[in-house]
């Protein structure tokens, strides 16, 4: 959510942030209607200042006998209270009106984010590993080792297209790598563990930017709760409504959870195994900070997520977002890109984001400054630390071998009971 505020004091630098993203300007009409909100609120506090001071002379009228005039003030006070009432309705509608434009419009990219049109102008900022040479490499779905344990058939026979059913050794990997994200960012990175709801209502929908723009990529549920399409809203939404001791901050969280999205607007896009899915999970990385601290804060939050794609041996590449590929609350992310030997392609595993202070307002997240003075607006950061099921991809992919076996990463093996690899006819071994 934008700040009216600073929009009234700097339109021209709204815009100017705007057309980066190739966003047309919308300054004059947001400051139009907020004139028009200010100018009921004036109004209606005009008329309650007259029905005040009408109410005052009422009693006196009274008092010597003037019963025309005292029915006059009368009257007079009846037909203010009656306009002060009509003139909040009408601010009150002309506040929502702009509350709900407002809520459309993307958050800013911050200065140093490239511009760019779309994901050919990312930039590269890191690299780590070097691709295995494999004259053999195929795709997850196609390795011996991983074929039967990787039903995506009887898997659309109950849900329809889209959903995997695993088993096995590879749903016991899958269950690992969650397992292993969650000790190294609980017991070495700092951050506190949490089992979060998958349901939500829609004020953590609205507040962590996922309503009203994207409703059609979740899922929602009869009685009108939501499935959460990545921790990151009920982790976040924690902050709603609180005013936080500046000592407190910040706050980190992880959570390892079932994610849930319809995918409305990625027809034909990676169909092929279970890139990209209806329903995943995800163990999410969420930091609540002081403003000061938000830049730095997301450079340690990458650095976790690199971190355990380099425990897990899997080569890949870290970009910086360009203005037009950036989501819709982002002010800076970046994207953690896997190497998948199958595909011979980088491909996103991680994305590492600071929405500054854009959902805090719309939650109303603050905090006390411990010098004193007024309450403000916290920052908060999310970032994928990892995707699980991309996560097992990537491994699956990097250790596979030409008789059709998989190899076990090291730092795995203690949470597959001491077993080194996945053997061709899909047995631990």
């Amino acid at each position: 959510m934008h700040d009216i505020r600073a929009i009234r004091e700097n339109p021209d630098r709204f815009d100017a942030a705007l057309s980066r993203r190739g966003d047309a300007p919308v300054s004059a009409e947001l400051l139009a209607m907020d004139e028009a909100r200010r100018a009921k609120i004036q109004a209606a506090e005009s008329a309650q200042a007259e029905a005040n001071k009408a109410a005052k002379e009422v009693g006196a009228a009274k008092g010597r006998g003037d019963e025309d005039e005292f029915e006059r003030l009368r009257k007079l006070v009846a037909e203010k209270k009656a306009e002060i009432a009509r003139l909040n309705e009408e601010a009150k509608a002309e506040d929502a009106a702009l509350t709900a434009r407002l809520a459309e419009i993307p958050n800013l990219p911050a200065d140093d984010v490239p511009d760019g049109d779309d994901e050919d102008d990312n930039v590269e900022i890191n690299r780590w590993g070097t691709p295995r040479e494999m004259n053999f490499a195929v795709e997850h779905f196609e390795i011996p080792a991983v074929k039967d344990a990787m039903d995506f058939e009887t898997a659309a026979k109950m849900s329809g297209s889209r959903f995997v059913l695993m088993s096995g050794p590879v749903a016991r990997l899958h269950r690992a790598l969650a397992q292993f994200m969650l000790d190294i960012h609980t017991l070495e990175n700092g951050l506190t563990e949490v089992n979060p709801p998958v349901l939500v209502r829609d004020e953590a929908m609205y507040g962590t930017d996922k309503l009203p723009k994207f409703g059609d990529d979740s899922y929602r549920t009869e009685e009108g709760m939501w499935l959460i399409p990545t921790s990151e809203v009920p982790l976040t939404y924690i902050a709603a409504g609180h005013v936080i001791d500046e000592d407190y901050l910040p706050r980190r969280y992880t959570a390892h959870s079932l994610c849930f999205r319809s995918e409305a607007g990625s027809a034909g896009r990676d169909t092929s195994g279970m890139l990209r899915q209806h329903q995943f999970e995800k163990v999410e990385m969420v930091s609540v900070t002081h403003p000061d601290e938000s830049d730095a804060e997301q450079k340690r939050m990458l650095r976790c997520a690199e971190d355990i794609l380099e425990r897990l041996e899997i080569p890949y590449r870290t970009v910086v977002l360009c203005t037009g590929d950036m989501g819709f609350g982002a002010r800076r992310t970046y994207d953690i890109e896997a190497w998948l030997p199958g595909q011979k392609a980088y491909r996103e595993i991680s994305s590492v984001s600071t929405t500054g202070d854009f959902q805090a307002r719309r939650m109303n997240a603050r905090f006390k400054p411990a010098e004193g003075g007024k309450p403000q607006f916290v920052h908060t950061l999310n970032g994928s630390g990892l995707a699980v099921g991309r996560c097992l991809i990537a491994v699956l992919e990097n250790g596979q071998q030409d008789d059709g076996s998989v190899k076990i990463p090291a730092a795995l093996q203690a949470y597959m009971g001491g077993r080194t690899m996945i053997t061709a006819d899909g047995t631990l071994a």
